[in-house]
Formats: structure tokens, sequence, C-alpha cells
């Protein structure tokens, strides 16, 4: 519990160094059946070696959260940080029925899942269980494989506090 001593400008003490933790950018694409979508996700990490396996949170009410829930398989684009064009098609979201992906140059993984080419690389991933953590549910996925197309630095966020994104 925090005390008035402990406030700051933004929050609580502990909102700065919250925020300070990183996080990489990611591009997650995802297909369920005919209906296919795209969204930035910041609070990716690995999540273990064997079975290579990582964590992704999802802000509650995204629609991508029950494909998710339900074990659809989806890919982790990651973002080089000198391209800034993947962060702005894919930050501003996208409705059920809005195509994700026009203008994008795309391959596709074996079950169809979108591969955005400009990325600096890429992992197919299948969400194996998930918790509630407050306004986000936790996904833990295992890796069934991927590649690295650019061996360029990936882009980092580290946000003023740990209140928002």
């Amino acid at each position: 519990m925090s005390t008035m001593s402990e406030k700051v400008t933004n929050g609580p003490a502990w909102a700065q160094p919250l925020g300070r933790v990183p996080s990489g950018i990611f591009i997650l694409t995802i297909r369920q059946g005919e209906q296919e979508t795209g969204m930035l996700a910041s609070w990716v990490m690995q999540a273990g070696f064997d079975p290579p396996a990582v964590s992704v949170a999802v802000k509650h009410g995204r629609y991508v959260e029950d494909w998710l829930a339900a074990g659809v398989p989806f890919v982790l684009n990651l973002v080089p940080e000198s391209d800034k064009t993947l962060l702005k098609h894919f930050g501003k979201g996208f409705t059920p029925d809005e195509p994700a992906f026009e203008g994008q140059a795309i391959s596709r993984t074996e079950s169809g899942v979108p591969v955005l080419l400009t990325a600096m690389g890429h992992l197919e991933c299948t969400p194996q269980t998930h918790v509630d953590a407050g306004d986000h549910r936790l996904f833990v996925a295992h890796v069934q494989g991927g590649s690295l197309s650019q061996d360029v630095t990936p882009m980092v966020h580290i946000r003023k506090n740990g209140l928002n994104y």
C-alpha cells in the first residue's frame, strides 16, 4: 500500500521503476478460420527453454484474447529498432472485420498465420495455458518454429511509469 510520501508526479514511487522494465516490441499475427489480424504486443518475454516458451500479456476486451484462450496458433514478428512503419501500421489496432494486412508484405505459416516479411524475424507459437492478471490475461505459448531474417537490433520499449502503455 502506498502512502502520500511515496507519491510522485506520475503515481506511486514504484510506478517509475516499474516503467523502466524494458520490453520488446512485437506484432502478434493470428488467423482463426477466415478471420485474421495483427496487433502490437509489448509485454512479451521468453518463459522457458525446454520446451521453448514465451509469455504474452493481452489486455482484457481485445477479441484476440478469446482466440488465444482457445489455443489458436499465432506468430510473434520481431520489430527492428530502425523500422517505425510496422509500429505505425499495427499500433492503431483493428476491428474484427477490418483487413490488417493491406499494404504489408507477408508469407504464411503452414497453418496460414501471416508472417510479416519486413520484420527482423518471427516465432511461431501455440498457446498452452493462461491466467488472468488483473487488467490483462497472461498467455504461455510453446515456440514451434521461426527464423531470423535480419541480424539487427530489436525495438525496445521503456515507459516513463508502470501505470500505462
